[in-house]
């Protein structure tokens, strides 16, 4: 299983896992969040790709209303410094959401036998997200081992998280690497014609584009 959300860092984890010869499931979730921009580009990288297998789980988080990403109510943050990204956890951060992806991906993997889950989660240059540190799925994988099937008969699902202690230009570099359709992918917070530019999520792609010396080929409303 590949968690795909159609951005920079699931993209290259996708692309990681096809050059390890991995026969991939891609999965992907319709969760209600404030745009379907980055399911669009999901598509298109599989498109690219040639694979023709997606599987994509409604998932209604609408109640989760603490977050900017599933509730209207809530602004998403702009204009931060890029230095303060990732000290505090943001209003972007919806609550347990890489618990449940994980657990309904684990459900799926257990149905179509894949025998681990990759994640694009990021550890370095990211945004203060709890369940987004190696901890976190040191302890999901004991999840695992005691609470599926699979873990009870001994061959327990693995979290490979390929990117988890990369920087953001680490990440680009490698998926130039990978030749991974990276100007297909969408990682910005709004859903506009273009990325804002404003939002954490886009100040960390651009950070990692121009430290790994590289052009960000998407159009940007503005270059923070």
């Amino acid at each position: 299983m590949v968690l795909l959300s159609g951005g920079l860092d699931s993209t290259v984890t996708l692309a990681y896992a096809l050059y390890h010869g991995h026969e991939v499931f891609p999965l992907s979730f319709r969760y209600g969040q404030r745009h379907s921009k980055e399911l669009d580009a999901a598509k298109a990288v599989l498109r690219h790709y040639g694979l023709k297998k997606h599987t994509v789980v409604d998932l209604d988080l609408s109640s989760f209303e603490t977050s900017a990403l599933t509730s209207r109510k809530v602004e998403v943050p702009e204009q931060r410094a890029v230095e303060e990204i990732g000290n505090d956890i943001p209003a972007t951060y919806v609550p347990a959401r890489n618990i449940i992806f994980l657990s309904v991906a684990a459900g799926v993997a257990e149905t179509v036998g894949a025998d681990r889950i990759f994640i694009g989660a990021n550890a370095l240059d990211y945004s203060g997200y709890p369940d987004c540190r190696p901890e976190f799925f040191d302890a999901f994988e004991q999840v695992l081992k005691v609470g599926t099937k699979s873990g009870v008969d001994g061959n327990p699902i693995k979290i490979e998280h390929p990117i988890l202690r990369m920087t953001k230009a680490e990440i680009v570099a490698l998926g130039k690497k990978l030749k991974a359709p990276l100007h297909l992918t969408w990682s910005c917070y709004q859903g506009g014609q273009k990325a804002c530019g404003r939002c954490d999520s886009c100040l960390l792609r651009l950070k990692g584009f121009r430290e790994a010396g590289y052009e960000d080929e998407i159009e940007y409303e503005v270059m923070g």
